[in-house]
Parts: C-alpha cells; sequence; structure tokens
C-alpha cells in the first residue's frame, strides 16, 4: 500500500468502531504452475484497502463485501473499515460467506491496547493481526530494533491467544544501517515464535529487492504475502519511466517464481492488494483473480 496514505486504520484508528501479474507466462508457463503452488482454492485473498473508496459507510460495505464475494474471493484481509462497528462488519462477513484472515492494525495501537485489538479480532475470526506501517522515527538501526523487540513483547500476548502478529513491509526497509538491512534487523532482533512477516511483493521490488528471495529468506516466518505487481510505464517529465501499481500479471513480476517461493515457504495465504488502479479497482481485482486462475493457482 502507498507509504504516504495513512490507510491501515481498521484495528488502529477508532477501536470503538471498526478494529481497523503481465510476465508473458499466461499459456506455456501456466500449464507448467498449475497445481505447482500447493494452494487450495480457499487461500486466495483480498486485502480490502483495494477498494477502501467503496467502505465509507456500513451500506456501502454491505454492497461491496457482496460483490466481493460475486467476483470469487472467500477471504478478506480487513483495512480501511473505521465507517463500521466489529458488530455488524462481523455480521456482514457471515452473511457473505467469507472468511477474515487477517487485519491490519498500527504499532501505536497494537503496543498500547493489545487486548482490545486481540478481543476485537477474534470477534471477526481473524488469525492473524498485521502492523501495516513503520513510522519515520524508527528508521534507523537502533529504531528498528526496538520495534522488532516491542513487536516481540506484544505478539507473545497474541501467541497466548492463537494468534500470529505480523509486521507488513514497503521499501524503506531495504535500506541498510551498518551494512544491514532494515528488513533483517526486523528479524534478527524479533522472535521467531512471536513476529510474522506479511511481505509486499510490489513494494520488495521498488525497495530494489527480488520478492521470490526474501520470500525464501524468511521461510516459515510468512503466513501470508500480498500479491500485487509492478509496472513500468512512460511517465510525463522523466526520461526514465514511472513505476505503477498493476493487477496481478499484468506488470513485470516474475510470477512463476514468486509462486515457488511461496510454495518453498509455507505461505498460507496470497492476498491481492492494488493501492491504485487505472480503472474501477472491481475490474482490478477480477482481472488478479481470473489471472491466478489462469495460473493454476485456484
Amino acid at each position: 500500500m502507498d507509504q504516504k496514505l495513512k490507510r491501515r486504520g481498521f484495528l488502529g484508528a477508532g477501536l470503538t468502531t471498526a478494529l481497523a501479474m503481465n510476465w508473458g507466462w499466461r499459456s506455456a508457463a501456466a500449464c507448467e504452475c498449475a497445481g505447482c503452488c500447493g494452494m487450495g482454492d480457499k487461500k486466495v485473498g483480498l486485502n480490502l484497502y483495494t477498494i477502501r473508496r467503496s467502505l465509507s459507510s456500513a451500506d456501502e460495505v454491505a454492497r461491496s463485501l457482496e460483490k466481493v464475494k460475486k467476483i470469487g474471493y472467500d477471504n478478506i484481509e480487513i483495512a480501511s473499515m473505521d465507517a463500521i462497528e466489529t458488530k455488524k462488519l462481523a455480521e456482514i462477513i457471515k452473511q457473505n460467506e467469507l472468511n477474515a484472515v487477517s487485519a491490519h492494525t498500527s504499532f501505536e495501537v497494537v503496543t498500547t491496547e493489545p487486548r482490545k485489538v486481540i478481543e476485537r479480532s477474534q470477534e471477526l475470526g481473524c488469525g492473524n493481526v498485521v502492523v501495516s506501517y513503520m513510522t519515520e522515527k524508527y528508521r534507523n538501526f537502533d529504531g528498528y530494533k526496538l520495534f522488532a523487540e516491542k513487536l516481540s513483547e506484544v505478539g507473545e500476548q497474541f501467541a497466548a491467544a492463537g494468534m500470529k502478529l505480523g509486521y507488513h513491509n514497503h521499501s524503506f526497509e531495504f535500506q541498510k544501517y551498518n551494512g544491514v538491512f532494515g528488513m533483517d534487523i526486523l528479524c534478527n532482533y524479533s522472535v521467531p515464535q512471536y513476529l510474522s512477516f506479511e511481505i509486499d511483493t510490489y513494494w520488495v521490488q521498488h525497495g530494489g529487492g527480488d520478492p521470490a528471495a526474501w520470500i525464501r529468506k524468511y521461510a516459515g516466518r510468512i503466513p501470508i504475502v500480498h500479491f500485487k505487481d509492478f509496472l513500468m510505464v512512460e511517465g510525463k517529465g522523466t526520461q526514465f519511466g514511472t513505476q505503477m501499481y498493476a493487477e496481478v500479471g499484468e506488470g513485470n513480476l516474475n510470477w512463476p517464481e514468486i509462486l515457488d517461493a511461496c510454495k518453498q515457504a509455507g505461505v498460507q495465504y496470497y492476498v491481492v492488494e492494488q493501492d491504485e488502479s487505472q480503472r474501477d479497482p472491481f475490474e482490478s481485482i477480477a482481472i488478479s483473480l481470473k489471472n491466478l486462475k489462469s495460473w493454476g493457482v485456484i
């Protein structure tokens, strides 16, 4: 998701309301990958930030989740849900036979009110809670270390409740501090059983990394991967082009390699997300799902 937008306000802001792919391989390579990813038909999901502009009221949430289900998604990751109370949201999720596999929150909320976050997540059936962003004050070696240690402390409470606490990357984590990537500091100074990672394919690429390599690197600690494609287009006023978000399979990422890495790393859920779209977001999520189906992922 866009680093500049404070959009992960489901388990964050408003605890009194809601808890807060064209790689050119669709034919031959699609046949090679069919069935190779080891995922069942219930393992692909949608992060609701993608359709956040259609979640401004309880009625909109109800209509939008019905559309998500009709498009073909069975799982959702909750974000941008401040317009609806948790009880009502749980009812809508149940009515549409959706599975809330995860919810996003902020570092500040989860470290100050962990019990509330756990209780509200349990009410929605979420087995994972993910801290979606790191503010700038932590972006130095000691800050990353402190961030990791604090999340590990809180993560112990989530583990005791049968849940997982995770962290979602952007691209700034691929800056080095004393020769060490920020992501590696988080990994090295956190307790594996108390902090997992939600790798975002777009942002790893944006940070100069290889999504598949980083997924393999953290094998066993990645229950969810954000499937988001990366596209270069001609940019106005620049000779170097512009980076854009794209539907899964419509950009430049190496999806066969990413799928293989996910299988090797034991990833449980592939969650589609697209921060911005050049078309109706519901059309975008349908395209992403169609491409995943054509590859045999679903």
